[in-house]
């Protein structure tokens, strides 16, 4: 009766545990939820020119006396004053950033950005866009493509800058832009569509534990995680893949009329240099040759999106990061 009675109080405090997780769990959601409210995000700019401006201004006080640094101070003064005043009515630049992983996730600041620009763009003004991305999810990245078609449908030009890569899914965006700029070394291209999957049926069948399945639909689950996947299943993921990859190839060729898409469109990335030579870019050179061309010409104001991310969003995104790092979904990837 005794053991009876422990194993009784036993359950009984196993129970309560469970209700205050999932008591602490919800009240955790809903403190998130509040604070995501009071913390919606907010727009920072900065003044490229300024602030290029302010880096020379600090080697030139190590250079010169004092006397011929101040008298350059109330010069710099001068001009910037008449800067302000000059941009009241002159064309500006404006900067992003986009640095993308496998679910685009910087779509989200680039969505405000956008939003921000078209309130106070002018005609005349225009978008200049940093981006590094090896690529990820293709509605992720067709629906950031499709963020950057507002600023063409605003008439605003928009020049993208890869250094480093802008590959399959960064190639969408980067193909909406009226310039794309490249470094020598960065690599471009990889129109292409992938999706891979492990398959643990076979793992699962020496262990005799079964792995069911239900779907209504004969194409809603066509390749599993754990059931045992059919040829008819395959066929119709590439069918799929096919599907994606086309409509990739229409995209692009839409905005780059003169691309030989039999030759782009394999799913290779090239070189900067090769990159200019089959057309996929139309320019050598950096960001920085780019921006500070741009701060020569008028006013470059550098727009981004921030927010505060809380200790368990914190936490979430790192988990996400690594695990798409060593796992890619079963869904299409350009």
């Amino acid at each position: 009766m005794n053991g009876l009675a422990a194993q009784y109080i036993l359950f009984l405090a196993e129970m309560a545990t469970l209700v205050l997780a999932a008591i602490g769990l919800v009240a955790g959601l809903a403190a998130l939820s509040r604070r995501r409210a009071k913390d919606a995000g907010h727009i920072e700019v900065t003044d490229i020119n300024r602030r290029l401006e302010a880096a020379g201004d600090r080697i030139q006080a190590a250079q010169l006396s004092r006397k011929s640094h101040r008298t350059l101070q109330k010069q710099r003064k001068a001009e910037r004053k008449a800067r302000l005043k000059r941009a009241e009515t002159e064309a500006s630049s404006y900067l992003l950033d986009f640095k993308g992983d496998i679910r685009a996730s910087a779509f989200t600041a680039l969505r405000e950005e956008i939003s921000a620009i078209l309130q106070v763009a002018k005609p005349g003004d225009a978008v200049l866009l940093r981006l590094e991305s090896g690529g990820g999810m293709v509605n992720r990245y067709g629906l950031a493509a499709a963020q950057l078609l507002r600023l063409r449908d605003a008439q605003l030009p928009l020049t993208v800058m890869v250094d480093t890569v802008a590959a399959s899914g960064g190639y969408l965006m980067a193909a909406v832009a009226d310039r794309i700029v490249a470094s020598p070394f960065a690599l471009v291209g990889s129109i292409g569509v992938i999706a891979q999957i492990p398959n643990f049926h076979r793992w699962l069948q020496a262990r005799n534990i079964d792995w069911e399945q239900f779907t209504a639909g004969q194409y809603k689950r066509t390749v599993s995680l754990f059931g045992e996947n059919t040829e008819a299943g395959r066929a119709k993921l590439r069918e799929e893949l096919e599907e994606v990859h086309a409509l990739f190839q229409a995209f692009v060729q839409g905005r780059r009329a003169q691309l030989d898409m039999a030759k782009v469109a394999t799913g290779e990335a090239w070189l900067g240099s090769k990159a200019l030579e089959l057309g996929l870019v139309d320019e050598l050179a950096t960001s920085d040759e780019i921006i500070r061309g741009a701060c020569q010409r008028g006013r470059v104001l550098q727009v981004g999106f921030q927010r505060k991310l809380s200790l368990p969003e914190r936490l979430r995104v790192s988990a996400q990061s690594a695990w798409d790092g060593v796992w890619q979904p079963p869904y299409p990837l350009g």
